[in-house]
């Protein structure tokens, strides 16, 4: 979640603004990077999953502002991500420009997976706002990799949120990826699915029903790790707060 924005009489010696620069190389935007990180951040990478092998220790409201401030431009995020640093690769998803994407650009980023932020980062700021975004939920989600897979539900949650002009089909054919995919065991994919399927529910009333009763059916479930995707599920799709949104939308 990015940094509570500080009050005006707290900003104000720190206030002047850089301007934008254009056709920025990679190691212009990396001493960005460097100039914004923290030993102590970086340290605290491992308690949340993330390697710190290849980490800087930048908290993420500073590469959100950094990619503000680089705006996109699109030749360098291939820079960035083959320099595999990790707060680089993070800022990828706000240089890249996902109109020019290539499907197998995408492919092979999502290979390079080794961590959840990198990828629900790409795929909640990057991926799910490109014209391949729907074309790539099936296949990756039968991906053997575990952040590869996971990346098939990150994205089905990004589009649930993102992408307000999609009819309901693909978002049905979604919750079919997500009953296929519930037995996973794994951490970071059972995680996923959870949250593709809570998102899916909330996205409008139409599908708030069938979410509710695929989760059910996993909560009923003799399988230990389906059960834990259902009931997860449905803690969120129950409150009442959600039903009560949907209502006025």
């Amino acid at each position: 979640m990015p940094a509570k924005k500080p009050s005006v009489r707290a900003a104000a010696p720190r206030s002047r603004k850089v301007a934008a620069v254009e056709n920025m190389d990679v190691e212009q935007a990396l001493a960005l990077l460097k100039q914004q990180a923290s030993p102590a951040h970086r340290t605290g990478l491992a308690r949340f999953g993330i390697p710190d092998t290849h980490a800087l220790g930048v908290p993420m409201a500073a590469i959100q502002a950094i990619g503000k401030r680089i705006g996109r431009q699109h030749a360098l995020a291939p820079e960035l991500w083959d320099s595999g640093i990790h707060e680089a690769r993070l800022l990828v998803a706000f240089v890249a420009d996902p109109t020019r994407l290539s499907g197998t650009q995408m492919d092979r980023w999502c290979r390079d997976f080794d961590n959840w932020a990198v990828c629900d980062t790409l795929c909640f700021h990057l991926f799910d706002r490109t014209p391949h975004a729907w074309a790539k939920a099936r296949p990756w989600s039968r991906r053997r990799g575990e952040f590869e897979k996971r990346a098939a539900f990150a994205l089905l949650a990004g589009l649930a949120v993102h992408d307000k002009q999609a009819p309901d089909e693909p978002f049905a054919d979604g919750l079919r990826l997500v009953e296929e995919a519930a037995a996973d065991p794994r951490n970071f994919v059972r995680k996923a699915v959870s949250w593709a399927l809570r998102a899916i529910g909330q996205r409008r009333a139409a599908m708030y029903a069938p979410a509710i009763a695929l989760a059910r059916r996993l909560a009923a479930s003799e399988d230990a790790t389906e059960r834990w995707v259902g009931k997860d599920a449905l803690r969120d799709l129950t409150r009442p707060q959600v039903a009560q949104r949907l209502a006025r939308r």
